[in-house]
């Protein structure tokens, strides 16, 4: 096995969390801290091994410490997982138990939501800590994150549109949506008022009930694998990260991805693979901004109107990728680490001034 020193060396800390009578084994991955505190959500996941876990939290934190500089808000990076099944492992115990090892930190991590989480478990884990967004809003939290993650996805799309058809609207446009869950049930609903005819699938048969229920002019495809070869003009991963391999991209018929997963791609090459086939990507950690912009307007005491217009930059700063991708030659994922890798030595090289 790898030294842990060896897979985070990227990241600032790496912290494991156990307390055996809650159940509790949880891994809290802060990859950066140079634009303020690392702010990023608790994920609670079945994994296969304690590696995966450790890669999935160094993974998603590097990617949101880019989503907050690209946001252009001023926070760092970080991550945490769960190791279990929400369903049945989750306890006021354990989140409490989690609540204190976020305690422990002293601010350096602000946690949030995530996959398995929801707003009610982070008002149980802030009985233990103050760093603590994504609440219900009967604790002046601001609710469920999927709102915001998918307007911004949508305001993503949008960009895409005007870039390859001219026009922001989706009107007349197929989008198939891969994942209908928190984020792409309501990406549905943006997209049925634009005008655009909607394909979806999902794993979960509960979650595709509930869209035909509210949405019966969507059109239901039962393989969230068969999606991925679908005729669509865009193609939208909103489930869980990983599902755009060779072999998807090799299949893809749609033009432009655009989707609230986060780490979408397989690993980094398929950014390149996108471009030579000529699909337009949308870097996920841009488009799926909404979410973290959504929280973060929490710090502050939340304002819903004040969050949407900052998640409705997302359009310009996806546009923003695309001309500094043409620019410099860059793929747009390149482009988009560019654009937040710039930013995080600009503006943290100003820590560095001592302020009395």
């Amino acid at each position: 096995m790898s030294s842990v020193f060896d897979a985070g060396a990227e990241h600032e800390q790496v912290v494991f969390c156990s307390d055996p009578t809650s159940g509790l084994r949880a891994i809290i991955a802060i990859y950066s801290t140079a634009l303020g505190p690392a702010l990023g959500g608790t994920r609670f996941h079945t994994y296969p091994d304690e590696s995966a876990a450790l890669a999935d939290a160094l993974a998603l934190s590097r990617a949101m410490a880019y989503k907050a500089a690209c946001a252009g808000l001023d926070l760092g990076g970080g991550k945490a997982v769960i190791i279990g099944d929400p369903a049945t492992d989750s306890s006021e115990a354990l989140l409490r138990a989690y609540g204190r090892f976020v305690a422990s930190l002293g601010g350096r991590y602000i946690t949030a939501c995530d996959v398995g989480t929801y707003p009610t478990d982070m008002d149980i884990v802030a009985r233990e800590a103050r760093w603590v967004v994504g609440r219900s809003p009967t604790h002046g939290g601001s609710g469920d994150s999927g709102v915001m993650t998918a307007y911004g996805v949508f305001e993503g799309m949008r960009a895409c549109a005007t870039r390859l058809w001219g026009s922001p609207s989706l009107e007349g446009r197929t989008v198939a949506v891969s994942g209908v869950g928190k984020v792409g049930a309501r990406l549905v609903g943006h997209l049925l008022e634009d005008g655009a005819k909607v394909l979806a699938a999902d794993v979960n048969p509960a979650a595709l009930a509930h869209l035909h229920e509210a949405h019966p002019e969507v059109e239901i495809v039962a393989d969230p694998d068969e999606l991925i070869g679908a005729p669509a003009d865009i193609y939208s991963p909103c489930a869980l990260g990983g599902a755009l391999t060779e072999a998807a991209v090799g299949r893809l018929r749609a033009r432009v991805i655009c989707g609230g997963a986060n780490n979408q791609l397989a690993h980094p090459g398929i950014d390149k693979l996108l471009a030579e086939a000529g699909i337009l990507y949308a870097p996920d950690f841009v488009v799926n901004a909404g979410g973290l912009i959504q929280v973060a307007d929490e710090i502050e005491g939340y304002r819903a109107e004040r969050a949407r217009v900052a998640a409705s930059r997302i359009f310009t700063t996806t546009h923003d990728v695309f001309e500094l991708a043409d620019a410099e030659g860059q793929t747009p994922g390149a482009a988009a680490v560019t654009l937040a890798e710039r930013r995080i030595a600009g503006i943290g090289r100003l820590r560095r001034i001592l302020l009395p």
